[in-house]
């Protein structure tokens, strides 16, 4: 008898160990002074929702919260509408506690190090600002810098025109790197000087190459940004990143999403009102995930949701329909953002050594700036080093006889043009703006650009040209974003001013002219 007692006290002992690493508690509170550490008088938060990736619980009044513990598992708080996360040197969010009790199986330099029993509470600080419903963002796509040369690229290119921007944030849509994790401190501290809390998603090039199993692909971006599943809330606007890059065991990659990454959409759709709008955000669009349908159920229903992604190095607007599995009351728009390493640093390298980087739908390289008014958003695209008002390229030969003319196609590139758009051109600044035709096609100076490569493969003093002058370009892609018209018939001898004139599904106008001579 004094046996069992003795064995019951020391399990009774145990049980709130036990309890205390099968759940994990909390507190979300004002941080008043910004220390970063719950002080006397600096009270709890009621009502934000903070998750473990899978489940999302509210804080109760006091600014409690409790969670279920995992093998893999990090917690998160979803900063609130009103508030900020504290940021680190490198301005990126500090939102997060990693529960690591094993460390991670991959290097010690890409794995993410033991943490070993949790703490006895995690409390998440926030800080009180001001937020207007209307504000803009940064989107940048696939940086993806292969070494320090073109981590300079990043920042010459497109960082340094960011600074004194009046964006609230900025975002990264995966492939920060190009498989060389130990690169991003690098990138991170260049991106930092922007001077604006900066998020990040996980691409496929952002993998670690020693993970033998998808769980741990993403250790050492957790270890720099913290769960690559997560969300956060802005004005009137709830954004939620999603890792959609999936690792087989045979190190392949596909675009998917996990059990646990649709029940942590779901069950955080269940604390946003309808009015909200919601934006996915993810490396690989979401056509190309194989379980899209099951991602389509969960918001389809929602009034206003949009989604935005990288990956391809070409930029459309998808509105997505039945054909592929979306069965909403309107087509679901998926923006396809522009790179800002364009056609991965390739091309020929201009005056003061960067390449062109023409994507291969014959757009350039660069970002887009979104902007929201409560629960309505607009895109506007910005070319790297190039001005605001660049947003197209016209072709048309310089200077033909006037019968030649008669048969010759104008053909425009809007770089973020779409279906919604509206494209026309004039002929000498009078007589009525004509329609053209959207006609996806391959970008002509695309074209003519691969067709350089054989010169580029010729070498002068053992060493190749393409490594002295810049990479070749790939063949080109089918642009969904060109437009083809036909010019007025028996134009008169002389120089001409052709202007075109876009209007996009946001509103925005823009114009672009070009001269040529009739022989």
């Amino acid at each position: 008898m004094k046996t069992a007692r003795l064995l019951f006290l020391f399990f009774w002992a145990l049980a709130p160990m036990a309890q205390a690493q099968t759940t994990a508690t909390g507190m979300v509170f004002n941080d008043i002074n910004k220390n970063r550490r719950k002080d006397p008088g600096e009270p709890g938060l009621p009502n934000v929702c903070v998750s473990n990736g899978r489940v999302v619980t509210n804080t109760d009044k006091t600014g409690r919260w409790t969670l279920p513990v995992g093998d893999d598992t990090g917690f998160f708080v979803i900063k609130p509408a009103g508030y900020a996360v504290p940021t680190n040197a490198d301005q990126l969010p500090q939102h997060y506690y990693l529960h690591k009790p094993n460390g991670s199986p991959t290097t010690q330099t890409e794995g993410v190090a033991p943490t070993g029993p949790l703490p006895k509470s995690i409390d998440f600080p926030l800080w009180k600002q001001s937020e207007d419903n209307q504000f803009s963002m940064l989107l940048f796509g696939d940086p993806q810098a292969r070494g320090l040369t073109e981590v300079n690229y990043v920042l010459h290119d497109v960082v340094e025109e960011c600074i004194g921007t009046k964006a609230k944030f900025g975002l990264t849509l995966g492939d920060i790197v190009a498989d060389d994790p130990n690169l991003f401190a690098e990138v991170n501290a260049g991106i930092a000087q922007i001077g604006i809390p900066w998020y990040n998603t996980f691409g496929n090039h952002d993998f670690n190459r020693g993970a033998v199993d998808d769980r741990f692909s993403d250790e050492t971006f957790e270890r720099f940004y913290g769960p690559s599943t997560y969300a956060f809330e802005h004005g009137q606007v709830a954004f939620i990143v999603l890792k959609n890059i999936y690792f087989t065991p045979e190190g392949k990659y596909k675009a998917h999403l996990v059990d646990a990454q649709l029940d942590f959409v779901r069950n955080y759709l269940n604390h946003v009102p309808d009015d909200k709008l919601i934006v996915l955000v993810m490396h690989a669009p979401i056509v190309l995930c194989d379980n899209r349908k099951a991602l389509f159920e969960i918001i389809e229903k929602r009034s206003n949701v949009f989604s935005v992604s990288g990956h391809t190095h070409t930029m459309a607007h998808l509105f997505v329909d039945q054909q592929w599995g979306w069965n909403g009351r309107k087509p679901h728009h998926h923006f396809i953002n522009a790179t800002v390493c364009g056609s991965w640093w390739v091309g020929l390298k201009d005056e003061v050594g960067i390449p062109h980087a023409t994507m291969n739908d014959g757009a350039p390289n660069g970002y887009s700036i979104l902007t929201f008014d409560e629960n309505r958003y607009s895109i506007q695209f910005k070319a790297a080093r190039r001005p605001a008002d660049y947003q197209m390229n016209i072709y048309l030969p310089d200077e033909q006889p006037q019968t030649a003319w008669d048969t010759t196609h104008v053909l425009i590139n809007v770089f973020a043009g779409s279906a919604r758009s509206t494209v026309e051109m004039q002929l000498d600044g009078r007589g009525n703006w004509l329609p053209l035709e959207l006609r996806p096609a391959p970008d002509p100076a695309v074209a003519a650009m691969h067709r350089l490569g054989p010169y580029l493969d010729a070498a002068v003093d053992g060493q190749k040209l393409d490594k002295v002058l810049g990479w070749k370009m790939d063949e080109p892609e089918i642009s969904r974003h060109i437009w083809r018209g036909t010019l007025p018939k028996k134009m008169p001898p002389g120089t001409h001013r052709l202007t075109v004139r876009t209007t996009d599904q946001f509103g925005q106008t823009y114009t672009a002219h070009r001269l040529f001579r009739v022989r």
